[in-house]
């Protein structure tokens, strides 16, 4: 077996070894035995929340074993085929089980930071706010496709993506999108994604050609359960409503159904655009208080509010990562210095390289300065 390849099996067993530990390997099979009988309780449905609650803990266990276990058998099968195609002088079998143990590698590495979304809100559904910044189309379009990207990779992630408020450019492209996406760790996957995204290409608006830099903001936060409490005085609420934007024609909004809803103390501004005016008090209301809650969080497990207060204006110095376009192709993030000259691989939303690093990172406890100097 090559160097190379060794090297790579070597990587995979570490990851296996992490996931054993996270897991609890020596009861995994118990508690799932436990979590089976459970769910089998007439009972159980009594307390829907409860319930939900139990099942998506089963089924985050299960999805983890057989994880592990089919990460184990893939590497055990290849490591066979190639000393099998060693044995034989069969160069092809050798090539195919390398090409498929480099495929376990990416696969073990990605479970590995998985396994390390243990904070209190990672296994949630997240709600996803993208802002324009300052310079008008350009920004609009770029925040359009922001959008894209990132409903493109929720979808190979096998989440659920729901539209909750849409404000359209004056031109082209969304002043504002905030989508909910449900499925396991979609928080956990996407927190580390807040911040200002700075893109550079040659505007498709300038008819002279000349290169643009713009900017849009993301911010993530987590939709909180039920049974976590959070108090909202409603004198510290301003509710807005007026016609949402649309694509018009016969779909367009007649009525001032949609809802901007303000919490003074914070300046936390949410807002959601369906057709019901109740829905949408609801769903404002909601994810008014995810966001509360997310900052609570941070407060907690960082010491500051700097998520909150310093994420700044979609502008120089606040940016997270870079999308070059021209002259040459390069997305850079600038907290881990991971970087690909693939840019369309990752508008069309390949970003798993980019949240691996940074949860990695963000895991570490190393600030962005820190992680800079090494």
């Amino acid at each position: 077996m090559r160097a190379e390849i060794e090297n790579l099996v070597g990587e995979i067993n570490k990851s296996l070894e992490l996931l054993k530990q996270r897991m609890d390997w020596d009861t995994a099979e118990y508690r799932m035995e436990e979590f089976n009988a459970l769910s089998e309780n007439p009972d159980l449905w009594n307390d829907p929340a409860k319930a939900q609650k139990l099942m998506r803990e089963r089924q985050m266990l299960a999805d983890a074993i057989d994880g592990f276990k089919n990460l184990s058998q893939d590497l055990a099968d290849n490591i066979e085929l190639i000393e099998l195609g060693e044995m034989e002088e069969d160069q092809e079998v050798i090539d195919e089980a390398e090409a498929a143990i480099r495929k376990v590698q990416k696969e073990s590495a990605k479970q590995e930071i998985a396994a390390l979304l243990s904070g209190e809100v990672d296994g949630n559904d997240t709600f996803l706010e993208i802002n324009a910044g300052a310079g008008g189309t350009e920004s609009c379009d770029w925040a359009s496709m922001l959008a894209r990207m990132y409903v493109r990779w929720a979808e190979k992630q096998g989440y659920s993506v729901d539209e909750v408020a849409y404000n359209a450019g004056d031109e082209a492209g969304i002043k504002s999108v905030t989508y909910q996406i449900k499925g396991d760790n979609a928080y956990g996957w996407m927190k580390t994604e807040s911040g200002v995204h700075r893109l550079v290409r040659i505007s498709p608006f300038d008819s002279n050609a000349k290169r643009h830099t713009s900017f849009s903001s993301v911010w993530v936060y987590p939709v909180i359960d039920d049974n976590i409490e959070i108090e909202i005085n409603p004198s510290d609420l301003r509710v807005d409503t007026f016609r949402a934007s649309g694509a018009g024609g016969q779909h367009v909004n007649k009525t001032d159904s949609a809802v901007r809803m303000t919490h003074i103390p914070t300046g936390i501004v949410v807002q959601a655009s369906a057709k019901s005016q109740h829905q949408n008090r609801a769903t404002c209301m909601n994810a008014l208080k995810s966001r509360l809650y997310e900052i609570e969080l941070r407060k907690r497990t960082e010491g500051i509010q700097e998520a909150h207060d310093n994420k700044g204006d979609a502008g120089w110095g606040n940016q997270i990562r870079s999308y070059v376009l021209q002259p040459y192709q390069m997305v850079k993030d600038l907290r881990t210095n991971v970087e690909t000259s693939d840019s369309q691989g990752v508008l069309d939303g390949d970003l798993d390289q980019f949240m691996a690093a940074a949860l990695a990172l963000d895991v570490s406890g190393k600030t962005r300065a820190e992680a800079q100097e090494g």
